[in-house]
């Protein structure tokens, strides 16, 4: 089973705006619900859990009927930071699934996730134990310790930019959360960097620019941007 772990725990301060970002319409529609249709429709797709803010659950639980989300099985809390809030998806879905399931987790702020990105983590990790999405560093990369200047540089073919999903077994992902709070890691910011931090190799799959992540108003106009090229060109395939 392939179970979509969905994290939109987070408040979106620097949206500046009176609802968390991933509740936010964008063509009447709210940010994470276009992440959620990316999963419901992937047919590899058995299962979504989404973390979520507390307060929010009931609205997003409508959210999910008004447009179909049937694969969503269960809302749970977010945690005080991004590695907690995984913790707790990933604590709930070992009550209720098998170890060798995959879980692909997915921030739920990034809404154009495509059908390819979803299938090629869940063939990376089958064939290899885990699968990061990533895309090239295409820019030049300098190092700062003052964040005021530099006069080092990081060779960018040795970089690579991570995004979501990030997929590995349930019980992996359940040991790996097990050894952290032991270790007293708290607060990494991605999977795959308590992976790291925790002395473990991790694979990759291909993600996309278009991948982006709903972090600023910025990023939203982008989003609002690709959704009318993505109309566009269905509109032009129809016809």
């Amino acid at each position: 089973m392939n179970i979509a772990l969905l994290i939109a725990g987070g408040s979106g301060a620097r949206m500046h705006q009176s609802i968390p970002k991933q509740f936010l319409n964008v063509n009447d529609k709210p940010v994470m619900l276009y992440t959620m249709e990316a999963f419901q429709k992937h047919p590899d797709i058995q299962a979504i859990e989404v973390v979520c803010l507390d307060g929010w659950h009931e609205i997003l639980r409508a959210y999910a009927e008004q447009f179909h989300i049937s694969k969503l099985v269960n809302i749970v809390s977010g945690g005080e930071n991004g590695q907690s809030s995984i913790r707790n998806g990933v604590y709930d879905l070992m009550e209720h699934y098998q170890e060798e399931d995959l879980v692909l987790i997915h921030d739920a702020i990034r809404p154009m996730v495509s059908q390819d990105i979803i299938s090629d983590n869940i063939a990376k990790c089958r064939k290899y134990g885990s699968a990061v999405t990533v895309i090239p560093c295409m820019e030049a990369m300098l190092f700062s310790e003052n964040g005021i200047s530099s006069s080092r540089t990081i060779p960018r073919d040795t970089l690579l930019r991570t995004q979501t999903p990030q997929t590995f077994p349930l019980g992996t992902l359940y040991r790996l959360h097990r050894e952290a709070l032991a270790k007293g890691i708290t607060n990494s910011i991605a999977t795959c960097t308590l992976m790291a931090e925790l002395g473990y190799e991790v694979f990759f799959a291909a993600g996309s620019e278009k991948n982006i992540k709903i972090t600023t108003v910025e990023d939203l106009d982008i989003f609002k941007a690709l959704l009318f090229q993505r109309r566009t060109d269905d509109r032009d395939v129809s016809q």
